[in-house]
């Protein structure tokens, strides 16, 4: 079957990949509510489309903190991407530079920073979990910045790891012969997760819980990149971030991954944006499986959206030439939906298109 949307690459991965890693990569946090709200909360949304407007040219590009897109949707940072193809996070960037866009490189990569950057050889940033060892986290961003990764990326929801059901069941632990590269060189405690240890162990004793909004002003104090803020959904958080200087936030509940219960990223997104703004770009993650989801995100006000199981699934089914597919599956979505609401410009997209049911 060749695949004619985002689902029937889910079906194909689940078909090909071990049970323990596809539901690493499908699976939530706790009773998994929050993850099926990601999408739920997308059928909620309604389109209000306007008719007697020229659409015989649409123009799907944007630009995301100053760099242009060929659409507005980025790779989100997915860890553990060889688990998928053992060309893992290097498929994924060159796929990203096809499709030109933006390709997120996870800390928690299989394959080394370097790889990716070498591989993918078009706009990367890179996201960043702070450590308990500062010294660390500062050599990541040192790595980072000599490889021209364009911006950092923090994940501020993720002091420890939610209690996720599926992997626990699973006795989930990488492969032989597939770990955290972006650590091995160094030798350090960070790449020593693996069939000893859990994953929630591995983040409990080494990602710092103790972060405050100082460690933004600290990462200020690293970096010449612009630092954007993962993890946020209340208009509490991004006002704090706007004002600790950060250049970009990108709402998200982590796929539903962290804490069970809280808000779809699509119902937290209006707030996030109308507590920014306009200071700063806004992105979110989080359900994204069609066009109109893209066209519905960009309505309520995300400069982007980004993607992870989708991408995950397409490169478990068919490598880099999969996710590619994807991005050319939701491109093609994206303009259609565009031509048929009309708004034949990312620009025209406002948040009378949308409306939100009951």
């Amino acid at each position: 079957m060749t695949p004619i949307r985002i689902d029937d690459y889910e079906g194909l991965a689940r078909e090909r990949m071990e049970r323990s890693a596809y539901d690493y990569y499908a699976g939530g946090a706790g009773d998994e509510r929050t993850l099926a709200a990601n999408r739920a909360a997308f059928d909620a949304i309604t389109l209000r489309p306007r008719a007697l407007v020229d659409v015989s040219r649409i123009d799907v590009a944007t630009t995301v903190l100053g760099q242009p897109v060929a659409l507005p949707v980025l790779l989100s940072p997915t860890a553990f991407n060889r688990l998928a193809h053992d060309d893992g996070e290097m498929a994924a960037a060159r796929a990203a530079r096809t499709a030109g866009t933006v390709m997120i490189g996870s800390t928690l990569s299989t394959c080394t920073l370097e790889d990716v950057a070498t591989a993918g050889q078009g706009p990367l940033w890179f996201q960043l979990y702070v450590y308990k060892d500062r010294g660390l986290t500062q050599e990541l961003i040192a790595r980072a910045e000599a490889c021209g990764y364009g911006a950092l990326v923090l994940t501020v929801d993720t002091p420890l790891l939610g209690r996720r059901y599926r992997d626990l069941r699973n006795n989930f632990v990488l492969p032989e012969g597939i770990s955290m590269r972006n650590f091995e060189a160094a030798m350090t405690n960070a790449a020593r997760w693996g069939v000893h240890s859990s994953f929630s162990s591995y983040v409990h004793d080494l990602f710092d819980a103790t972060l405050t909004w100082d460690a933004v002003s600290w990462l200020l104090g690293q970096t010449r990149l612009p630092i954007l803020v993962k993890g946020i959904l209340t208009e509490e958080d991004a006002s704090l971030a706007v004002h600790n200087g950060v250049s970009g936030v990108i709402v998200s509940n982590h796929g539903g991954r962290q804490l069970d219960g809280v808000n779809a990223s699509i119902d937290a997104l209006p707030e996030v944006v109308d507590a920014v703004a306009g200071r700063v770009e806004v992105l979110m993650d989080g359900g994204i499986r069609r066009g109109t989801d893209v066209l519905k995100a960009l309505a309520l006000g995300a400069r982007a959206v980004c993607i992870g199981r989708p991408y995950l699934w397409a490169l478990a089914a068919a490598g880099e030439a999969g996710v590619v597919d994807v991005l050319r599956i939701l491109r093609e979505e994206l303009a259609l939906a565009m031509a048929l609401s009309g708004r034949p410009t990312v620009a025209s997209i406002d948040r009378s298109l949308v409306r939100k049911r009951g």
